[in-house]
């Protein structure tokens, strides 16, 4: 059995009876007025973070989700998306997908705003999507990316990138990792399909991401997720691993590389009126401005004593210079 066919069976037994203890989600469930989650939605709440922000779904959108789960996020994004089939939720494990259309039937009866069509289900692969270029504004998934092998990894980005229109957005939650996780914890299938032993740098998982086009990568949050202990792991040494939100934008590639937004910040604190580092930066005296990291390295090869960059925190909510 290969490992993504391990994979489909422990997710087939997630939809067949939905396991709790699964995933170890690390942000809360969305609160908006009139919106009701079944509580199987929640049960089968199968990812390590959030995804899109209610801000990515403006203008009525068409979203993409790859791998429904119980369709809880897909309920969510319906919310901001209420036309027929402005969602798409594509799984290819069949059991998954009949419990989600099963779930937006309860999700009807208890969301008077709700129809079951806003939702397209549709059996299908990551790696070869279901979906026509460049006919989605925002694509999204969530702890099903980590459990790819590099090269498969590679091509469920491609096919991202493919299908989104031109400054579409995809937004991905994944766990990561900066310690190595060892060839024998790399080959366990069943821990990959728990998303655990696929884990990458931060870096390189950027880097997967920038190399199939995406001009400018957010990093919107870095989270806490797991450790695995030589007491539970065939480890020798402890893994920490957190979980990370990115959004990566289709802008076209800048001549000098993408911009990657990691939450550094400039901050000008001379006595003149501005500092404009003639390529489009203008900084005023101490008003904070969110700069991607290549900006950043621009700005402290000045050596200006009146500039300072802040390092990253790793959490970016908007508002930046580019």
């Amino acid at each position: 059995m290969t490992y993504l066919e391990t994979t489909k069976e422990v997710y087939k037994q997630a939809a067949i009876k939905p396991d709790v203890g699964l995933c170890c989600t690390t942000t809360p469930v969305w609160q908006l007025p009139g919106l009701d989650i079944p509580e199987k939605m929640l049960e089968m709440n199968y990812g390590c973070g959030s995804t899109v922000h209610p801000r990515d779904l403006v203008n009525n959108p068409t979203i993409l989700y790859v791998g429904v789960g119980g369709g809880m996020e897909l309920l969510q994004f319906s919310y901001f998306s209420r036309k027929k089939h402005g969602v798409i939720g594509v799984d290819v494990v069949n059991e998954m997908l009949h419990a989600s259309a099963d779930n937006f039937l309860t999700a009807e009866k208890t969301n008077n705003w709700f129809e079951k069509d806003f939702v397209k289900l549709v059996k299908g692969d990551a790696l070869n999507l279901p979906v026509e270029d460049n006919s989605i504004d925002v694509a999204a998934q969530n702890c099903l990316f980590n459990i790819f092998k590099e090269e498969e990894l590679k091509k469920a980005l491609q096919e991202m990138y493919r299908v989104l229109k031109p400054h579409g957005r995809l937004v991905l939650s994944d766990p990561i990792t900066e310690d190595v996780i060892t060839d024998n914890l790399k080959a366990d299938e069943e821990l990959r399909a728990l998303c655990l032993t696929g884990s990458v740098p931060l870096q390189k998982y950027i880097e997967f991401i920038t190399e199939v086009g995406f001009g400018t990568v957010e990093i919107r949050a870095k989270r806490p997720y797991r450790i695995l202990s030589p007491k539970q792991y065939d480890t020798p040494e402890q893994i920490y691993i957190e979980s990370v939100e990115v959004c990566a934008i289709k802008d076209p590639m800048p001549e000098d590389g993408p911009c990657v937004f990691t939450g550094k910040t400039a901050i000008y604190f001379g006595n003149k009126k501005c500092f404009d580092d003639n390529q489009g930066h203008v900084l005023l005296p101490n008003q904070p401005l969110s700069v991607c990291d290549k900006t950043a390295n621009n700005l402290s090869a000045l050596n200006n004593e009146n500039i300072f960059i802040s390092d990253s925190t790793y959490f970016y909510d908007g508002g930046g210079c580019c």
